[in-house]
């Protein structure tokens, strides 16, 4: 039989008095509420009941359990509605870690917008450009983005928007250095390396196998940092338009080579941990900010881009 349900009917019993009436609000029939009982008293070993023809009573020992039991049966019923609120209504801590830049330039104002929605969650903010274990680190959902798609893994990922990766440098250092007109005029430039990928693994990506040693004097970890170093004219780059579509819209950025390297798709992402179960707080984040990033034109399309770089 099974115990909870079990300790559940002894405490009805007696807190009514009679098998009857905690057969009824147990909805089951007087001859199974007395079995249950007698399951419970099998398992402890103790005689909980003293049952005479009028009424049910505990006895010395069923009265001290029935204190505990009834404590503990109030606690656990507590928690299954606290749980079942929290799987309706979007509450609790949500632990989101982004991308740097992007979490800098747009999903903080969007992060504003979700908290002012939805008041009785907290959000936690991770900016940072190293890749978190989802669920080792204690995260609820992660911003990513990869032009060669996430490693599969058990983590579930949502499309919430599409950037491009550009080569591009200020006019200031193309005025100074010349503009390139090929990949192969690459070799003359300083090129900035973005920290973990190797300037071989840029080229032989986006230049369709082309074998070229790119050469720079600046390493850089952060992408934001990375777009400083560009706009002071310290070298060429690769950056996404989630950085830099202000900059090439303004014109303080110029894409180079669009028609051998043409912009390159970057998907962001929305990654958690799974479909099943999904509490309230990490659906809403979810479909919020892929409402939000789907619906808006946050950067400019690889059309637009090689459209620049022709004016």
């Amino acid at each position: 039989m099974d115990t909870l349900v079990s300790m559940k009917v002894f405490r009805h019993v007696v807190e009514v008095g009679s098998f009857i009436g905690a057969a009824e609000r147990m909805e089951m029939s007087a001859a199974m509420a007395s079995k249950h009982v007698m399951h419970l008293e099998q398992q402890l070993g103790a005689r909980l009941l003293n049952r005479t023809t009028r009424r049910v009573a505990p006895t010395e020992a069923g009265r001290e359990y029935y204190e505990r039991l009834s404590q503990a049966l109030t606690e656990l019923e507590e928690a299954a509605q606290v749980v079942g609120a929290a799987s309706v209504v979007p509450q609790g801590r949500l632990r989101v870690s982004s991308l740097s830049a992007f979490g800098l330039r747009h999903l903080m104002s969007a992060i504003a917008d979700y908290a002012g929605q939805y008041p009785k969650v907290t959000v936690e903010v991770t900016l940072s450009d190293r890749v978190v274990e989802l669920i080792d680190e204690g995260f609820d959902v992660a911003i990513r983005a990869s032009p060669t798609g996430l490693k599969s893994s058990s983590l579930i990922a949502r499309q919430i928007a599409t950037a491009h990766l550009v080569l591009c440098a200020s006019p200031e250092y193309l005025r100074r250095h010349g503009t390139p007109t090929s990949a192969t005029d690459l070799q003359r430039h300083n090129f900035i390396q973005y920290a973990g990928v190797s300037a071989q693994e840029f080229i032989t990506t986006i230049a369709s196998g082309a074998r070229i040693q790119l050469t720079g004097n600046m390493i850089v970890n952060h992408l934001e940092a990375m777009r400083v170093a560009v706009l002071q004219g310290a070298g060429i780059a690769q950056l996404g338009t989630e950085v830099i579509a202000e900059d090439l819209l303004a014109g303080r950025l110029v894409p180079l080579l669009v028609d051998e390297m043409p912009p390159h798709e970057l998907p962001i992402h929305v990654v958690y941990a799974s479909r099943r179960h999904l509490s309230a707080k990490v659906r809403s984040f979810v479909d919020f900010v892929a409402a939000r990033f789907g619906s808006e034109n946050l950067w400019p399309s690889a059309e637009e881009i090689c459209a620049l770089a022709a004016r």
